[in-house]
């Protein structure tokens, strides 16, 4: 095919990297708003193919983060908006509920740690009794304690990508796929806008804008560095979690169950989740890998998988447990999942120094789902000087970050 170069030109409009479910919630946002325009550049032929169509679609509470933290508080506004949103949209979801469960000593005072952190939250737990969880749960073992966390659901992110897509461009976005971004060219540290190239294949097009969303998920890093001086480079780093399928339907849980949460781990350990049917899965572990293109499910990892599994569901039949998905979550350090552990890493959804009209989204792992729409808005109300009470001081929260780091 013959190179081509095209220089789009139009009215300077707001240019966002992504179609994840973060990037669309942020377009559809800005779309509807008055006298802008929205162009949302996807690298591939659909939307939300990478980190948000391979998660647990759990509809998080805002448990495990400190009250500051921009998850706990984007979690938790999120959380109330999605609830809203789905049930006015007509979005498949269920208000489900969720397990902690325990099985020793060391495994309870976790829970109760979590207990303690969702209460400075502002969010609702409560201990179930063993004998409750039993006839409840039967199939779920808990030998020490149950912590539930009321608030807690599933939501269909297919449907919710489909809608926020489609209304996006019922506001008048546009979408352009196969748009991967090969290179930016800041234009007076922004003052002037931004260049955007982009393309494959050899077809090149450029688009000039006034305000650029760095919303890149697993690339979003490597979209900062473009833009940044090195000194304000980050090193991205990429957590695999594997999820495993289930064809038997002898178990029947209605409740999503955790185990107690292992201080170090890079996940909340591998899970039971429902889908919208009903249907069991179970996932995802940790795994770190080097590539964010290694998605293939490790096999290597299934006996781990199935031994954590008994641990909380025992009558569970191990020969129906079976390779199923992989998805990977976009981490700025290895660290611990909680923000009580050593290498935690909180959102960054900032606008940079020195760059006129440039919001920078990294490390949007989960609860990112949870927070889109929560994200949308904050995104909004840093581009327009509109910030949220709630997120008044997120504004200088995260000064001084975006240096390199080497972990």
């Amino acid at each position: 095919m013959a190179e081509t170069n095209t220089q789009v030109s139009i009215p300077l409009p707001n240019v966002i990297r992504c179609g994840g479910v973060v990037g669309l919630a942020i377009a559809r946002q800005l779309a509807g708003r008055d006298g802008t325009s929205t162009v949302l550049l996807e690298k591939h032929g659909s939307v939300g193919t990478e980190t948000s169509s391979r998660n647990s679609e759990v509809i998080h509470a805002g448990l495990y983060y400190g009250a500051d933290s921009l998850k706990t508080k984007l979690c938790i506004q999120g959380k109330h908006m999605m609830y809203d949103f789905c049930a006015k949209h007509n979005i498949p979801h269920r208000n489900c509920k969720k397990w902690i469960v325990a099985q020793n000593q060391q495994q309870w005072e976790e829970l109760v740690k979590v207990h303690k952190q969702a209460r400075s939250n502002g969010v609702p737990t409560r201990f179930v009794s063993l004998e409750e969880g039993r006839k409840r749960e039967p199939d779920v073992r808990a030998e020490v304690g149950i912590l539930e966390s009321e608030s807690t659901g599933i939501v269909d992110s297919h449907s919710l990508m489909t809608f926020l897509e489609g209304d996006f461009q019922d506001r008048g976005g546009d979408l352009a796929f196969h748009a991967q971004v090969n290179d930016i060219e800041t234009l007076g540290n922004g003052t002037e806008g931004y260049r955007v190239h982009f393309g494959e294949g050899g077809d090149e097009s450029s688009i000039t804008t006034e305000k650029l969303i760095n919303s890149a998920g697993l690339y979003a890093v490597g979209i900062s560095n473009m833009i940044l001086p090195k000194h304000r480079h980050r090193i991205p780093y990429y957590c695999k979690g594997s999820y495993y399928s289930y064809s038997a339907s002898t178990q029947k849980p209605s409740t999503l169950v955790y185990p107690a949460p292992q201080p170090g781990l890079g996940g909340l350990g591998t899970h039971l989740t429902l889908d919208m049917s009903g249907a069991m899965r179970f996932g995802p572990d940790v795994e770190w890998v080097d590539s964010p293109t290694d998605l293939a499910v490790n096999e290597s990892q299934l006996s781990d998988a199935i031994e954590a599994i008994s641990t909380y569901l025992p009558s569970v039949k191990r020969d129906a447990i079976g390779l199923d998905y992989a998805g990977i979550r976009p981490k700025l350090a290895k660290g611990g999942a909680q923000a009580r552990e050593k290498g935690f890493s909180d959102f960054i959804i900032q606008k940079e120094e020195g760059f006129e009209g440039f919001v920078n989204l990294l490390g949007i792992e989960s609860p990112g789902l949870t927070s889109s729409l929560a994200i949308a808005e904050m995104v909004e109300g840093l581009l327009y000087d509109e910030l949220p009470e709630y997120l008044a001081d997120a504004k200088h929260e995260h000064e001084g970050h975006g240096m390199l780091e080497k972990h």
